[in-house]
C-alpha cells in the first residue's frame, strides 16, 4: 500500500493503474477476490509462486534487490566482486543510509535508506521512531545494527503490533544509553572508515505515528490468498501493511503482484 503521513496515516491500495483510497472505506465492509494469477513485480512476468513479496523465481534468483544482503547489509559481498548487480548496488547501496530506533512492539533497531523515511517506520507498524547515525553506505549501516543489536531487537513482534500492544518510550534516552553501551564498537568502524563514516544525529526529532484503527484486534487470525481467494470481513483499520477486519488480518505487501478484484 501506498502511504503518507499525515495524521492518521493516508493509505491508498494500488489496483492496476488506479489508487484506492482506504481510510475512508474503515467501517464498511471489503471483499478481496484473488483470481489466481500472479504477475512478478519486476519484469511482469506471470508466475506460480511468488517469491521474496512479489518476484518471480528467476528475478528473485538473480536481481540484487533479492540477495541476501539487502536483509543482512553486514554480508555485502560487493568489494569481492559477487555482487549479482553492481550498477544497482552502486546506486542503491552506495548512498547514506540512516540507522534508527523504532517502537512497534517494543524498541528496536533498523535501517533504512534516506529516501525511504518516514515510509520504512510506517511500513512496520511503528508508534515511534528516532534517527540515531546517518552512515555512508548501507554495508556500514548493517555493521552499526548488529552492534546496537546485541542490546534490543532487531524485530518486530506482528502480532503484539497489531494487538497495539505497545508502550510510549522515550527513545532519545534509550539512544543515549545504547551510545554509551556501543561506545567502543562504534569507534571502531569510525577507525576503520574514516570519522565522516557515522555521523550522529544529535538534533534529530522523534516522530510520532498515528494509525487509522477504529478497533484493534484482540486475536490475530492471519489470512493468506494461496491458502483462500477471498478475504471478506469489515475493514476496521490500517496499520504497517495490514488490513486489518472484525474476522482477521491480511498483508498486503505479502501479496504484491497478485491479482485481486476489491469490491466495496
Amino acid at each position: 500500500m501506498k502511504t503518507e503521513l499525515t495524521s492518521p496515516v493516508t493509505y491508498r491500495l494500488p489496483l492496476s493503474d488506479q489508487q484506492v483510497d482506504l481510510n475512508p472505506l474503515i467501517g464498511q465492509k471489503l471483499t478481496l477476490r484473488h483470481s489466481g494469477q500472479i504477475f512478478c513485480v519486476h519484469c511482469n512476468r506471470k508466475t506460480n509462486k511468488s517469491f521474496n513479496q512479489g518476484y518471480c523465481y528467476p528475478c528473485f534468483t538473480t536481481l540484487a534487490q533479492c540477495d541476501l544482503c539487502i536483509m543482512k547489509p553486514e554480508t555485502c559481498h560487493y568489494d569481492k566482486g559477487t555482487c549479482r548487480e553492481p550498477v544497482w548496488g552502486e546506486k542503491h547501496c552506495f548512498q547514506p543510509h540512516y540507522v534508527y530506533l523504532a517502537n512497534s512492539s517494543g524498541v528496536k533497531v533498523g535501517i533504512t535508506r534516506q529516501t525511504q523515511i518516514p515510509t520504512r517506520w510506517i511500513d512496520q507498524g511503528a508508534v515511534q521512531a528516532l534517527p540515531v547515525f546517518k552512515v555512508q553506505s548501507r554495508y556500514i549501516s548493517g555493521l552499526v545494527e548488529v552492534i546496537i543489536a546485541n542490546h534490543v531487537s532487531d524485530k518486530t513482534s506482528w502480532q503484539r503490533m497489531l494487538k497495539n500492544q505497545v508502550e510510549p518510550l522515550d527513545l532519545a534516552a534509550i539512544r543515549d544509553e545504547l551510545l554509551i553501551e556501543c561506545e567502543s564498537d562504534l569507534a571502531d568502524i569510525s577507525r576503520r572508515f574514516g570519522d565522516h563514516a557515522i555521523a550522529y544525529q544529535a538534533d534529530a526529532d522523534q516522530i510520532d505515528i498515528e494509525f487509522p484503527v477504529a478497533v484493534y484486534p484482540t486475536k490475530v487470525k492471519s489470512f493468506n490468498f494461496d491458502k483462500q481467494g477471498e478475504v471478506s470481513g469489515v475493514l476496521q483499520g490500517i496499520k504497517g501493511q495490514y488490513l486489518i477486519f472484525d474476522n482477521g488480518v491480511i498483508n498486503i505487501r505479502k501479496f504484491a503482484g497478485y491479482e485481486v478484484e476489491l469490491q466495496v
